[in-house]
């Protein structure tokens, strides 16, 4: 979104036009107190104060440029508004289109076309979001970052730099002397302040100064920026500033605050009577000050939702109605047990009644209001082998062990030794029949895990001797002997992070260093498709709940859906500012979860490709997601040790789970949805009580609209039991249908 910034502008350094990342929320900035004018497509309003036409030349020749583009594109309420508000005769449009102002395209007069020059020299520091409507300027083939020079043009205003010292200490004291209730909030300031204070005295080459503000300051940052700072503490010079990731992702989105109105007036009477503009323009330009009506919040409720790259989310990006509910199960026969019913007469008891069960589980054939209409997405239709299984997962339900505080389930840990190869992902088909390992020798293996072994179908032409009307047709095709326990998969040229089983047992998913996704055939062991889309290395991959489609995230901070069908990615979910490191399908297939090492969780729109909700809290990268059963919670684990969860529906946290010691590698929810199982690199593995942690949960409509978290410290009592494997990190969970455990990594001696 382009936007005009008014007020007092230095003439000669300030850059009228600014980028701003597509909005995710979508609400209005409450601290640019106006002085923001959206010029955006379709925009009809406009708020706030620009320049009169008397400004500087620069600044006239940039703001017509503006209306120019506006008037090319039709928004001629727009231009009207905007050349009323900036004080400029109707005809100065016209009269620019003839000077061509020095631009030498020579444009005839009364041109509503920018001028050549104009066009370019606007257009170049304008850099175009996914979303935006002006097209980006051209790059360098392979460079998908924002224009280097554009972003860090910002940081050419500066104040005089032995100062910048004086304005943070004057800022920090008046934190520190106002009320404890406000202070708390206020703080939330100094570590983007410090950031973008430090960035301005080094691209402006005072090295010295910029070395001693760091050293000063950088020790009254809180401690889960340290990561982050010592990557700042590595930009030293102004050269070090171009290309460097971490620097572009700061600059071009705004770090977003949440602060009481109470607090924030506080501020902002303090910059204004100090005349500190050094500082309120940094607020103004780099700061997305979320302001909320009520009680400010306290330091414990910040440090909860504090961590990730970009400051908290904003509470717009969550008010988005998500369709939470379960899809209604399709109604499938479901034939009587002979075999139980001969059983029963040889004993010579009489025969019991069996409660007639005619579809799949009663207890979804009421639409839940939360769901999400059948036909919202097409889904692929059941075939005659999806339709037995279903009843086969009908009948192992029946025998499923009811968890809970009392019943913990057994735990079965399959441990790879000798994995010299270095196993970095293992998955398990739903039926729990077959387990593969992706390995760093660009292999994927597939085992049996029961006494069935592993065979391939046969060739064409021992096909054609088959007798296909034959009622075990299925095993025939299969040849004995290839048969083994194991087989092993070659085709990726570097090694393999994530791998995913289809819900039909048929196909398996692998994704790679090499930038790619692989479908392999479980029927035929050989690999039918590579999906070419990521640039580089592809971190995860999950197959929808429902098959057909999966979803997968890279380095190259987005992911991307898929269908099995299509060469080319159906969406591509934008907007982290990191590595996308997992990805979660929703048990409706119309949502996805992506976490990502710019520590945030997004939960994207599979249909719309909007993301619905921002999750922030984690104080390191993200390795782990989990929907319970019900579709209405979301459980995450990352660096930081801990497990957190998430009320989709009003998109808040509402649990924090403590115990581990080191990364959690895997979360899982008992078929139940009564205990969430958490695995670690610390070797444990830790039963938690699901139901607790949810059922005590109080989501009044404040807490929902203020996003205020009152988050209990009662890990000890969820803690239902922690498990110790020898020397072997969990890097896999798995329920199986009737409730048992199983647990997978490699043994580290």
């Amino acid at each position: 979104m382009a936007a005009v910034q008014g007020g007092q502008v230095d003439a000669v350094e300030e850059k009228d036009i600014k980028t701003e990342p597509s909005n995710d929320g979508g609400g209005n900035n409450n601290a640019n107190d106006g002085r923001l004018l959206s010029t955006s497509p379709g925009s009809s309003s406009s708020t706030g104060s620009i320049k009169s036409a008397a400004g500087p030349p620069e600044d006239q020749q940039t703001l017509l440029a503006v209306l120019q583009f506006l008037r090319k594109n039709k928004l001629t309420e727009s231009v009207e508004i905007l050349r009323r508000e900036a004080g400029l005769p109707e005809d100065s449009l016209e009269l620019k289109g003839g000077e061509s102002s020095g631009s030498g395209s020579g444009a005839a007069a009364g041109s509503v076309e920018l001028a050549g020059g104009d066009a370019s020299s606007l257009l170049s520091r304008v850099t175009s979001s996914a979303s935006a409507v002006a097209p980006a300027p051209t790059k360098a083939a392979g460079e998908d970052q924002p224009d280097v020079n554009v972003v860090l043009s910002a940081y050419s205003q500066q104040g005089d730099p032995p100062l910048y010292q004086v304005y943070y200490s004057g800022l920090k004291k008046f934190i520190e002397s106002v009320l404890d209730c406000h202070r708390a909030e206020l703080s939330q300031v100094f570590y983007p302040l410090f950031v973008h204070m430090y960035l301005e005295l080094v691209y402006n080459n005072h090295e010295s100064e910029a070395k001693a503000f760091f050293e000063k300051f950088s020790g009254d940052q809180e401690c889960y920026y340290e990561d982050d700072l010592r990557i700042l503490s590595s930009l030293s010079k102004r050269e070090h500033m171009r290309g460097n990731e971490t620097l572009l992702d700061f600059r071009t989105s705004k770090f977003v605050l949440r602060i009481s109105r109470d607090s924030y007036q506080l501020l902002k009477r303090h910059l204004q009577e100090r005349q500190n503009n050094q500082i309120w323009n940094i607020i103004q330009e780099h700061l997305y000050i979320d302001i909320f009506d009520g009680m400010p919040r306290s330091k414990s409720q910040i440090d909860a939702m504090s961590g990730s790259l970009a400051g908290e989310g904003k509470r717009e990006a969550n008010k988005a109605k998500v369709y939470y509910g379960l899809l209604k199960e399709p109604e499938i026969e479901l034939p009587l047990d002979d075999e139980d019913e001969e059983a029963e007469n040889e004993e010579g008891k009489p025969k019991k009644k069996k409660p007639k069960k005619d579809s799949m589980g009663s207890k979804s054939k009421k639409q839940d209001p939360n769901a999400p209409a059948q036909t919202r997405i097409p889904l692929p239709e059941l075939k005659d082998s999806d339709k037995l299984d279903k009843i086969m997962y009908m009948k192992e339900a029946t025998k499923r062990i009811r968890l809970g505080p009392e019943i913990l389930p057994s735990i079965c840990f399959y441990t790879f030794l000798n994995a010299y190869q270095g196993l970095t992902a293992v998955d398990f088909t739903d039926d729990s029949s077959l387990i593969a390992g992706g390995f760093a020798d660009s292999t994927v293996r597939v085992w049996s895990v029961t006494p069935k072994k592993l065979r391939k179908v046969k060739s064409a032409a021992d096909l054609n001797l088959i007798d296909k009307e034959s009622d075990d047709v299925l095993e025939r095709i299969m040849d004995e002997k290839t048969a083994s326990e194991l087989k092993i998969l070659y085709g990726h040229s570097g090694p393999v992070y994530g791998i995913s089983f289809s819900p039909d047992r048929n196909y398996l998913l692998s994704s790679s260093e090499d930038g790619t996704v692989r479908l392999w055939s479980l029927q035929t062991f050989t690999c039918l498709v590579g999906y070419k889309g990521h640039n580089y290395p592809v971190w995860d991959t999950q197959f929808s709940p429902h098959g057909y489609y999966f979803i997968s995230g890279g380095h190259d901070r987005v992911a991307r859906l898929w269908a099995t069908d299509h060469y080319q990615p159906l969406r591509i979910f934008s907007g982290h500012l990191a590595d996308v490191t997992c990805t979660r399908f929703h048990p409706n297939s119309n949502y996805v979860a992506t976490g990502s090492s710019d520590r945030t969780i997004r939960v994207w729109d599979v249909l719309t490709g909007n993301c619905v909700r921002i999750f922030t809290g984690h104080k390191g990268p993200i390795h782990s997601l989990a929907f319970s059963p019900n579709g209405k919670f979301l459980a995450s684990g990352a660096t930081d040790s801990r497990v957190l969860l998430w009320d989709i529906g009003h998109g808040l946290m509402i649990g924090e789970l403590k115990g581990h010691t080191d990364t959690v590698y895997s979360l899982r929810f008992s078929r139940d949805g009564e205990i969430l199982a958490s695995g670690s690199m610390d070797n444990t593995v830790r039963l938690w009580n699901a139901t607790k942690a949810f059922d005590d949960l109080e989501t009044d409509d404040f807490t929902a609209a203020t996003g205020h978290v009152h988050l209990h410290d009662n890990s000890q009592e969820l803690l239902l039991g922690a498990y110790t494997s020898k020397s072997t990190p969990v890097i896999h969970l798995h329920f199986t249908r009737r409730n048992l455990l199983l647990a997978a990594g490699g043994y580290n001696p």
